[in-house]
């Protein structure tokens, strides 16, 4: 019976672990490896600062998508 506890739980520990790196590795939200600025974008006036780097992010956005790209200044 215990034995089957502890399976169920350390499975559920392994399918965090895994879930965990899978969306480490696809969530793009905030990076950003673009140089350039694609055709469409405006430039806005959101500009966030990391308070430990000092690096500046600027958000550009497409009006016709409604896509927003993060460009470190």
């Amino acid at each position: 019976m215990w034995k089957w506890v502890i399976l169920y739980f350390a499975g559920q520990v392994i399918l965090l672990a895994v879930l965990i790196l899978i969306s480490r590795f696809t969530d793009k939200r905030y990076k950003s490896s673009e140089s350039e600025i694609p055709a469409g974008f405006v430039k806005t006036d959101e500009v966030s600062i990391d308070p430990i780097s000092g690096e500046k992010t600027r958000v550009f956005y497409n009006e016709l998508t409604g896509e927003r790209i993060y460009i470190k200044e």
